[in-house]
Formats: C-alpha cells, structure tokens, sequence
C-alpha cells in the first residue's frame, strides 16, 4: 500500500498511470492551455506577423499550429492509450539504455525554456515597476524556485494553478485583442497594414510549429492521464491548435498595429500596465511549472529514479542558474535547435508504436527490451540530419523522415527479429 501511496503522490514517473488516477478532459485541457499560454510563443507570431499582409497571415497561423496540433495529439492517443509518457516510450523506441538520448535532449530544452522564462519574469517586472537593476538577480532566484511550486506538488499543483491561470489570461486577451481591433480601424484596417519585414512561407510555418514543438512532444506527461484516446486528442488539440494559434495571433496582431509581439508590452502601449503585469506572471508561470515537470518526468527515466520531486527541486536550480548566466539571450538559436532535434524523437516514437508494437506495448515491467533499438536511434539521427539541412518546414520534415525512416530499417533490415519480440513480449 505504501508503494501505491508513494508512487500516486509522485505521479508514476516510471510506470503506467493506473486506471483510478485517470483525469477528466477538461482537467487536462487547462492543464495543457496553460502551458501554451506562453510569451515566447507570442513573439514568434510576432516575427511571422511582421511578414505578411493579414490574410496570408492567418493561412500560416492555421496551418502551422494544426500541424502542430496534430503532431502532439498522436503523441498523446499513445500517451493515453499506453498509460506512459514520451521519456518511457523512449525505452521501446530507442532501446533501455538508448532511451536516456531523448531524456537529455528533452530535458535540457525544457530547461533551458525555464531559464529563459525565469529571467524573462524578473528582468521585465524591474523595467515596468521601476525596481532598481541591481534587483534582478534575486528576482530570478525567487522566480526560479516560487515557479515550481505546483510542479513539486505533481499534476494537482497543476491543475489547480490553472483552473485560475487560464480564465483570467483568457479574459485579458480577449479585452486586449478587442482594443487592438479597434485602434487598427477592424478588419479593414488590418488588411491596409504593409509589412515591414521579410520572411518565406516555409521559415514563417517552421517558427510556428518549431516555437513550441519540445512542449508538443512532452504533453504526454498529461495525456497519460487521460481516460481515454479520444480525450487525450481533444484536449490536445484544444492546447497545441487552438491555444497556442491564440497565442501566436495575439503576437501578430501586436506587431501589425503596436509594432510590438509580446502581450505585456501591447498592454502598455493601451495603457493596461497593471493587467500587463498580472498576465506576464500568469503567463509564465503556467508554463514554468510545466516546463521543469517535464524536465523532472525526463530525468527520473534518464537517472531511474521514482523521487520525482527532488527531481524537480533540482532542475529548478538548474534552471535559476542558467537564467542568472544570460542563458535569456540565446533564444532565437536555441529555438532553431529545438525545431530541428526534437521533432524527430516523436516521429521514432509513433513509427515504433504503428510498426512493431502494432498499436499496444508490451508490459514496460516484463518486457524484454534492448539496450539500444538501433533501428530506433538511426531512424532518429536520419530524421535530424534531413530536418537540418532541409530548406522546406524542417520540423514537419523531421517528423516524416524519421517515421519513414524507421518504418523502412524495421521491416526490410529485421522484420523478423522485430514481429517476433514485439509479438512474445504481448503474449
């Protein structure tokens, strides 16, 4: 009983999430909506904004964040359907030992994100309120381990946070692109802006799908939870699609009518500074707590440890470290890095769960499983190496090339080998 005890207040970590500790679809909606409510995300579509005239614009809204959408909701049918997560699916795809590749990358991505938004937090709260300077670096130590507060606590923490966070940030954004409409003069006046910079339709659809991609690949930390396939996909959807399209239109309307991306200066600029305030903390805190939970998830697989809280005390100072280091100011690299890497991992995750797992693992706790599925990690490193020297949507390209890749290694280099072991270890 204690075991079950411990394992429940750490969220199961390394194992399947039992039937009793299913959650509704709408819990994992807020959950989810607060992670991709996420000021990063809004500058992205504030970069895309600048580009194009509105209704091209909004085509590459749409279709960058459906893909988006899409790629993270066939993560999460898996997620629910298998009780597991990205960093234990990793061990069928990759191999026992392989699977620690993905932890690294996806744990340091996430963690570099909460160092990016750690800093971000303080160095703004100074410029708005006035603080003296020499308050930002013991802001971001505050910042740094005050944001993963809920995380500690596990999915409970979270969602909690965010049945508050979301509906509140849901309004501010409503008001706030509602007097952005009018000072633009309607859809008559956004339609007259000119852009002001210059961007190919392919880069402007890899910033939206490769803005957030690494959060896509790691929402299988909720839809685990899900009760269902089905639920898991809506409430993916609802997240990737739909709120973070919002998040990239309220940055392309900021750039086209204030010039700026980010919400809480377009709240400035319509003399909303205290609602700017208040939406920037909820703003990143509802992803800060994600964000060093899905680095926690990661590293109790990549270490095989169940003490997910420790875990998650220690990427908090690994994150506030990184933040006081500068690491705010490698962004738009460490964007393109996530957009090129990561994609992959998921493309080996569902090509392996289609292809030789036929739709159903076998028991993570009986199942024999390799050291390294090498078919698995040359399916990852072809699906890299194409995304990064492609000129088209390098993330989407990722996806597919390593899918592709695996499915093609799997069936003509061992097929055999592959059916038999997926086959016995279901029996």
């Amino acid at each position: 009983m204690s075991e079950i005890q411990d394992s429940a207040d750490q969220d199961y970590p390394l194992r399947p999430v039992p039937p009793h500790a299913r959650k509704s679809m709408w819990s994992m909606s807020f959950v989810l909506l607060g992670f991709t409510f996420f000021s990063a995300t809004m500058w992205a579509g504030g970069s895309v904004g600048a580009a194009f005239e509105f209704s091209t614009l909004l085509w590459i809204l749409l279709i960058g964040n459906l893909l988006l959408g899409a790629y993270a909701a066939g993560l999460g049918f898996i997620a629910a359907r298998s009780g597991l997560n990205t960093a234990l699916m990793s061990r069928y795809a990759f191999g026992d030992v392989g699977s620690k590749l993905s932890d690294f990358i996806l744990g340091f991505t996430q963690i570099g994100w909460y160092a990016w938004g750690t800093a971000t937090m303080a160095l703004l709260l100074v410029k708005m309120t006035g603080l003296p300077d020499s308050l930002a670096l013991p802001l971001m130590v505050l910042f740094g381990f005050g944001f993963c507060i809920s995380a500690f606590i596990g999915y409970r923490g979270l969602d909690l946070l965010s049945r508050v966070a979301v509906p509140a940030m849901i309004i501010l954004i409503a008001v706030s692109l509602g007097i952005a409409g009018s000072d633009a003069g309607g859809l008559a006046g956004l339609a007259a802006i000119d852009p002001s910079a210059e961007m190919s339709v392919a880069a402007a659809i890899t910033l939206v799908f490769g803005t957030f991609v690494s959060g896509g690949t790691q929402a299988t930390n909720w839809t685990r939870f899900a009760r269902s396939g089905k639920a898991a996909v809506i409430a993916t959807l609802a997240a990737f699609f739909v709120g973070n399209g919002l998040m990239t239109l309220v940055g392309a309307f900021g750039a086209l009518v204030y010039q700026q991306a980010d919400i809480v200066d377009i709240m400035v600029a319509q003399g909303l500074a205290t609602l700017g305030v208040l939406m920037l903390f909820l703003n990143l805190w509802t992803t800060q707590d994600n964000t060093v939970y899905n680095f926690a998830v990661a590293g109790c697989n990549l270490l095989r440890t169940e003490r997910r809280r420790t875990v998650t005390l220690v990427g908090a100072a690994i994150g506030t470290l990184l933040a006081v280091l500068g690491m705010y100011e490698w962004l738009i690299p460490f964007l393109i890095l996530l957009g090129t890497f990561i994609p992959p991992v998921g493309g080996v995750i569902m090509a392996n769960y289609l292809v030789t797992w036929r739709g159903r693992y076998g028991d993570l706790a009986t199942t024999a499983l390799p050291a390294f599925n090498w078919v698995g990690l040359s399916a990852y490193a072809i699906g890299s190496l194409v995304a990064y020297t492609s000129n088209w949507v390098a993330p989407l390209v990722g996806v597919l090339t390593a899918a592709l890749a695996y499915a093609v290694l799997a069936l003509l280099i061992n097929p055999v080998r592959e059916r038999r072991v997926a086959l016995s270890n279901r029996a």
